[in-house]
């Protein structure tokens, strides 16, 4: 297994956290969360006031945060200017905003070169939603997971207090959107990529048939 890269994409809800870092834990690899990354930037524009809406305001702040992330799955961490931000960028706010700012291409250039310097030889398992096309294209293990609007919504909503099934599957929605239609980096699935579809099945059964699948592949 040495110098293996996992990539796992998909959209949110798909279960992509929970298989990585049960994936990496159980290969005794290193875990990269590339989404952490987008919502740490834009946590930091948010507390500076930064236009949203604008691209190029977006643009022009692409290199100022410092961002730090661990690779532990059992011990995640990132920090911002050297301040904890591990809970700050979960919240509803950063959710709303993370597309917006990911879709920038100055700052995916940024954290596309930032995640490949992490990566560096592999044993890792890296997700988010353009590992395989974009971060790794040739890594030896691609899996794109996806799940029903409705799993995906529920799931969400069982992470989060103060929403409902129907707000987080419109969020999601929307999300998607955004995601999969933006010019620089869609999230798309890799013409080599298997897909996992995780809609019927728990955390351990995930886990064992990524397992698998790397075992076939690698």
């Amino acid at each position: 297994m040495t110098g293996l890269v996992v990539a796992m994409d998909g959209p949110s809800g798909s279960g992509k956290s929970s298989a990585s870092r049960g994936v990496a834990r159980a290969l005794g690899l290193r875990y990269l969360d590339t989404g952490a990354m987008y919502r740490a930037i834009t946590w930091w524009m948010l507390q500076r006031g930064v236009d949203l809406s604008d691209p190029e305001a977006i643009a022009a702040r692409a290199l100022d945060p410092v961002l730090t992330i661990g690779t532990d799955p059992d011990a995640p961490s990132v920090a911002v200017d050297g301040a904890d931000a591990l809970a700050p960028i979960r919240t509803s706010e950063v959710t709303a905003a993370v597309s917006a700012v990911s879709a920038v291409a100055e700052v995916r250039r940024r954290l596309v070169a930032e995640q490949r310097e992490i990566i560096g030889a592999g044993d890792i398992v890296v997700e988010g939603r353009d590992i395989g096309t974009v971060v790794v294209p040739d890594a030896p293990v691609k899996i794109y997971l996806t799940a029903s609007a409705d799993a995906r919504a529920l799931r969400r909503t069982a992470e989060l207090e103060g929403t409902t099934v129907q707000a987080q599957k419109a969020a999601m929605a929307r999300r998607d959107t955004l995601d999969s239609t933006r010019r620089a980096d869609p999230l798309t699935m890799a013409a080599d990529a298997v897909e996992l579809d995780t809609t019927a099945l728990n955390l351990e059964e995930v886990v064992a048939e990524i397992l698998r699948l790397i075992k076939e592949k690698a």
